[in-house]
């Protein structure tokens, strides 16, 4: 098992800080939440990566439907080159809650999701370089010669964790067919992470293999190990009560001194 941190709550230049902090004291990761609108999470990630060379960087997570495809390949590769290959993409429909609506954004399940599959194939397939096009229901590319810098640095691209709703059957089967499962379960209408039990009564359906299952929590009040033995790989603390603190990153940075948890 692997273990990141979430920044809750941070400007960009303290991200660029923090995860140089967690990096010294040992994380394999720092990954940070992409608000509607507010701190940009990718010039974040980018001043992240020019202060870091070993751990991963990423989004947790980036609702595709609500951004433009080119945009957000432009914007993925490019801290993936700054990174030398360190970075992993989170995607799911987001929490329309998170200022969806306010901002006029797509709020429809059905809508979101059919955006976020169209808007992954074109970021792959602009990963893939030139010509490429693209007709969707949503989306249409026209190749085009104009010049750009477009690679990833891994190949065949950046890894893709996606949200896989437990016990629905379209949303686990498009989670398993990216890179890594971050599970979930609707009660009421509400989603939240899955439990224990529940995440191992899906173990035999994971693919295996360097497939990623991601849980986040708070290491003092849960079993790291004990999520890696239902298949787990990767532990994501979190400390959202950091942000009601009068400085944030103050306590942020005082938690990643403390270094991971331990198996």
């Amino acid at each position: 098992m692997r273990f990141g941190f979430v920044i809750p709550w941070a400007d960009a230049d303290e991200v660029g800080e923090l995860a140089a902090v967690a990096e010294e004291c040992g994380w394999d990761g720092v990954y940070v939440w992409e608000p509607v609108w507010g701190v940009d999470a990718w010039i974040s990630l980018a001043l992240a990566a020019v202060r870091t060379s070993r751990i991963r960087l990423g989004t947790m997570l980036t609702p595709p439907s609500r951004r433009r495809p080119a945009e957000l390949a432009g914007q993925v590769a490019t801290v993936d080159r700054l990174s030398q290959g360190r970075v992993t993409l989170s995607v799911g429909l987001g929490a329309v809650d998170s200022g969806m609506d306010a901002f006029g954004e797509e709020c429809g399940k059905r809508e979101r999701a059919e955006l976020m599959d169209e808007c992954l194939d074109v970021v792959c397939g602009l990963w893939q370089g030139q010509p490429f096009e693209y007709s969707g229901r949503h989306y249409q590319i026209r190749p085009t010669e104009f010049p750009t810098i477009g690679n990833t640095v891994q190949s065949p691209r950046v890894p893709i964790w996606c949200v896989g709703v437990l016990g629905r059957q379209r949303s686990m089967q498009r989670a398993l067919g990216w890179d890594g499962l971050i599970p979930q379960v609707i009660d009421n209408g509400t989603a939240r992470q899955a439990t224990l039990d529940e995440l191992a009564a899906v173990t035999d359906q994971l693919p295996g293999g360097d497939y990623d299952v991601i849980i986040e929590g708070v290491g003092s009040e849960h079993s790291p190990a004990a999520w890696a033995a239902v298949g787990a790989t990767w532990w994501l603390e979190t400390q959202w009560n950091a942000v009601g603190q009068a400085r944030p990153s103050l306590a942020i940075a005082d938690r990643l001194r403390e270094g991971p948890p331990s198996l």
